[in-house]
C-alpha cells in the first residue's frame, strides 16, 4: 500500500528549503540550484538555507555547517553531495525532522554494485523517519505556481497547466530549453530519477487530485508497481487526461517461448494494452505529446470529429485536409447560411464550402468575422485557423482578434491555430500563448493535437463499466487439475490435458480422444465420424506443426491408419528422445474462421490476454491485440476491432459472418481463467474456430504452460 499522497506536499509547497552541498562556485551544480531558488523574479518565496561547512554565505544567504543547525521553518532538503556521504546526511535530515528530501546525486542503482546497497540504505533511513525521497540521480522539482525550482537547469518556464514527470533528468534539461523557445508553460516539472521512493504511481495520485494542472504528461523508462500504477491512472483519468511516452518499446532480442502468445507479447505489449484500456494517450514522439498536451490544457473536447479549416493559403489547408482522415477526423463543410454570410465580406473568388480559403489578402477583420461565423455554424465541431505570414497582414493583431472571438464565443468548440512559419511570427505566437489559443507551426501538428482532443471526447462520452465475471466457471476444479499436474512434475499441458481446463471455464472443443496405435486411431475415427484430424501429443515437442505432427481432413480408415504412423515416425526422427504420449484423433470442423486466443503473464502488470488471426502464421503477421484482464465486454470488442484482419470475421465474398458474440465470450472466459489461476504463465488456444453466427466457437488445439506458485 502506497503512502498518503498528501505526504508529497513538502516537495511542492515547503515552508523552507535546505540545499546540502550548496556552492559559491558558478561551475558547481550546488550553485545552479541556489541561483534558481533565489532568482529575483521566480525564486522561492520562503527561506532558503545553504548548507556548506566551508562557506559563510552563498548568494547573500547565510550558510550553515550542517542540516542539524538549520533553523525553522524547513521541511525540504536538496542533497547534492557525493553518493558515499548521502546516507549519513539523510540520517541527520531525519533527526532534524524533515519530511522530504530530493537527492540530486548520482552513483546509486544506475551504476550497480555498491550503488544498489547505497540506495537500499537510503530507503531504510527514510522509512525510519517517515521521510519521502525523490531521486536519487534526478534533477529535482519545479513548481511554477509556488514558485519553486530545485533544479540546476537554465531558464524559467511560466506558470501553466501541464504537469510533466520524467524518469530521465537529462531529458528534462532539453525539454525545458525547448519549452522556453515554444511558449510552452508547465504547472510542475518533476524529475524522479531512480525512484527509490517517490515514483510515477505516487505522483499520479497527487497530481490527479490537484487543481493547478489540467493535463499530466509522463516520460517513463520502467514502471515499478504495475497494478498500483494502473489503479492510480484509472482514478486520475476521469479528472484529467494522461499522456505518456515510454522508452524501451522495442526489444533487441526475443528469447524462445513455448507459445505464440509468449513470442508476441513483448515487454511493451502490456503497457500499451493498459494505456488503451484505461484511456491514457501513448506517444512515440515527445514533441507530439507536448503538442497534444497544449490543446488538452487550453481547449474543450469537441462534440464530434468535424473540423472546419479557415485559411489565407490553399496549400497548408490541403495538407491539413489530407491529415484529417488518418487522424480519425473529417473535414467540415459550411452551411448555406454561413457561406452566404461569408460572401458579404470575403473575396468573391474565395472557396467557402470547406476549407474556407479567404485568399492571401485577408486581414484582421476577415479572420475575426469568419471565425465568428464558423463557431456559430452547427456543421462543425471545432475550427483550425491557418495563417501564412504576408506583407499585407498584421499577424499579432490578427491573433489578438482571434483570441477575442474565441473567448467571447458561447459555442463551446475548440479552436486551434497553425501559424505556418516562424521567423516573423514570434509576436503572434506570444499573443496566442497569452490568450490560451494553442498555436502550431505545421498543419499536421495541429491536426494531431485536435485528434487528441477528439479521443479525449470519445473516452469521456463512453461508459466504463467494471468487469463482470462470466458465469458457469469452476476455478476450484481447475486449481486441482493444475496442482495434480505440477505434483507429477509437469509444467506443460498438451491439447488433451488442456481440454479439461478449458471446459471447466465454459470453452468447448471438438470431440477428440487420445490413441496409442494405428488400430485405435482408425477405430476411434470411425466412431467420431470422418473426416478427422490427427495431432501429435508430446510434452517435449512444443510446436507439433514444425515436425509434421498435424494431419487434417483425413477421409477414411486407411488414411487415418497411415497418418498415425507418419506422425510418430516424423516425431521420432526430429526428436529421438522425446516422450510421445500418442496421437489425438479429433472431429474435423468444417467452415468457420480460425483465430488465436492466448495469455502470457507479464512480470510487472500480471496476465495479458492476446487475440489475433492467422493460425500458424500469427507470429509472422504480428496482427494481434492485447488487454489486461479481467476484461469487460467493451475490452473484448476493442481487441477484435484492433486486429486489421478482423474484417474476415464479418464475412467476405459471400461467406457467412462469424459468431462474434461467442468470440467475445471466450475472450472474457480466458481473461477470467488468467486472473483466477496464477499458476498459468502462458497459454495458446490455436486455432479457435469461430463458427458462423449463432453456432459458437470451438477450441481445436491448446497448450498451457505452468509455474508452481506455492
Amino acid at each position: 500500500m502506497r503512502p498518503d499522497p498528501n505526504t508529497l506536499l513538502p516537495f511542492f509547497k515547503p515552508r523552507g528549503v535546505a540545499v546540502i552541498g550548496a556552492s559559491a562556485d558558478p561551475a558547481k551544480l550546488g550553485y545552479g540550484i541556489m541561483s534558481n531558488l533565489l532568482h529575483p523574479q521566480t525564486g522561492f518565496p520562503g527561506p532558503v538555507y545553504p548548507v556548506n561547512p566551508r562557506a559563510e554565505a552563498i548568494l547573500g544567504a547565510r550558510c550553515y555547517s550542517d542540516i542539524l543547525s538549520v533553523p525553522d521553518p524547513v521541511d525540504l532538503a536538496v542533497l547534492i553531495i557525493p553518493a558515499e556521504m548521502t546516507a549519513s546526511v539523510l540520517e541527520d535530515c531525519g533527526k532534524r525532522g524533515l519530511k522530504a528530501a530530493i537527492i540530486i546525486s548520482g552513483g546509486f542503482r544506475e551504476v550497480g554494485g555498491e550503488g544498489v546497497e547505497r540506495e537500499r540504505l537510503l530507503l531504510e533511513i527514510a522509512k525510519r523517519y517517515g521521510m519521502r525521497l525523490m531521486g536519487p540521480n534526478g534533477i529535482g522539482v519545479i513548481d511554477a505556481h509556488t514558485p519553486l525550482n530545485t533544479t540546476f537547469t537554465t531558464g524559467t518556464v511560466g506558470a501553466g497547466f501541464i504537469d510533466f514527470v520524467s524518469q530521465s533528468g537529462a531529458l528534462c534539461g532539453g525539454i525545458l530549453d525547448w519549452a522556453l523557445a515554444h511558449n510552452l508553460r508547465f504547472s510542475r516539472f518533476l524529475s524522479i530519477g531512480n525512484k527509490v521512493d517517490v515514483n510515477e504511481t505516487d505522483l499520479l495520485a497527487y497530481l490527479g487530485a490537484d487543481d493547478l494542472s489540467r493535463v499530466i504528461t509522463l516520460y517513463l523508462e520502467d514502471v515499478k508497481d504495475g497494478p498500483g500504477f494502473l489503479s492510480a491512472a484509472r482514478k486520475t483519468i476521469t479528472r484529467k487526461p494522461i499522456l505518456v511516452l515510454k522508452s524501451g518499446r522495442t526489444a533487441s532480442g526475443q528469447t524462445a517461448t513455448a507459445s505464440h502468445t509468449g513470442a508476441l507479447a513483448s515487454g511493451h505489449a502490456a503497457f500499451r494494452a493498459a494505456c488503451r484500456q484505461i484511456g491514457m494517450d501513448e506517444y512515440e514522439d515527445i514533441e507530439a505529446m507536448f503538442h497534444a498536451s497544449l490543446a488538452l490544457a487550453y481547449q474543450p473536447p469537441p462534440r464530434g470529429d468535424r473540423l472546419a479549416l479557415l485559411t489565407n493559403a490553399g496549400g497548408p489547408a490541403a495538407l491539413a485536409a489530407d491529415a484529417l482522415e488518418p487522424a480519425g477526423l473529417s473535414l467540415a463543410h459550411t452551411s448555406p447560411e454561413t457561406r452566404l454570410a461569408l460572401q458579404q465580406f470575403l473575396n468573391p473568388n474565395a472557396p467557402l464550402e470547406g476549407p474556407v480559403d479567404m485568399l492571401g489578402a485577408a486581414g484582421v477583420d476577415q479572420y475575426s468575422r469568419a471565425l465568428e461565423l464558423l463557431l456559430a455554424d452547427p456543421g462543425n465541431d471545432g475550427v483550425l485557423v491557418i495563417l501564412v505570414p504576408t506583407i499585407l497582414i498584421d499577424s499579432v493583431a490578427t491573433l489578438q482578434a482571434l483570441v477575442s472571438v474565441m473567448r467571447s464565443s458561447r459555442s463551446g468548440k475548440p479552436v486551434l491555430a497553425c501559424l505556418f512559419g516562424e521567423a516573423s511570427l514570434a509576436g503572434a505566437y506570444a499573443a496566442a500563448d497569452q490568450g490560451g489559443l494553442p498555436a502550431y507551426r505545421f498543419p499536421e501538428q495541429a491536426i494531431a493535437a485536435f485528434s487528441a482532443l477528439h479521443r479525449r471526447a470519445l473516452w469521456l462520452g463512453k461508459e466504463h463499466p467494471l468487469p463482470v465475471p462470466p458465469a458457469d466457471v469452476d476455478p476450484q476444479k481447475v486449481h486441482e487439475l493444475l496442482y495434480t499436474a505440477l505434483d507429477a512434475g509437469r509444467t506443460s499441458l498438451d491439447a488433451v490435458a488442456s481440454r479439461a481446463i478449458l471446459q471447466a471455464y465454459g470453452i468447448r472443443s471438438p470431440e477428440d480422444i487420445l490413441v496409442t496405435s494405428p488400430e485405435g486411431a482408425a477405430s476411434q475415427a470411425a466412431r467420431i465420424g470422418f473426416p478427422v484430424a490427427l495431432k501429435l501429443i508430446s510434452p517435449d515437442i512444443l510446436h507439433k506443426t514444425d515436425v509434421g505432427g498435424v494431419l487434417l481432413n483425413l477421409q477414411d480408415h486407411d488414411a487415418v491408419w497411415d497418418g498415425f504412423g507418419q506422425i510418430i515416425q516424423r516425431a521420432r526422427q526430429a526428436y529421438p528422445r522425446a516422450e510421445i504420449l500418442g496421437v489425438q484423433v479429433q472431429q474435423m470442423i468444417s467452415g468457420g474462421q480460425e483465430v488465436i486466443v492466448g495469455m502470457k503473464r507479464d512480470p510487472v502488470y500480471g496476465p495479458l490476454v492476446m487475440f489475433g488471426l492467422g493460425g500458424v502464421y500469427v507470429e509472422a503477421l504480428g496482427d494481434v491485440s492485447f488487454r489486461l484482464p479481467p476484461l469487460t465486454r467493451q475490452d473484448a470488442e476493442a481487441m477484435i476491432d484492433e486486429v486489421r484482419s478482423s474484417k474476415l470475421l464479418s464475412g467476405l465474398r459471400g461467406a457467412p459472418p462469424a459468431d462474434r458474440s461467442a468470440l467475445v465470450d471466450i475472450l472474457l472466459r480466458v481473461g477470467q481463467l488468467a486472473v483466477d489461476q496464477p499458476e498459468i504463465t502462458e497459454m495458446d488456444i490455436n486455432p479457435l474456430i469461430v463458427l458462423p453466427e449463432g453456432q459458437g466457437a470451438l477450441a481445436a488445439d491448446a497448450r498451457i504452460i505452468l509455474t508452481d506458485t506455492r
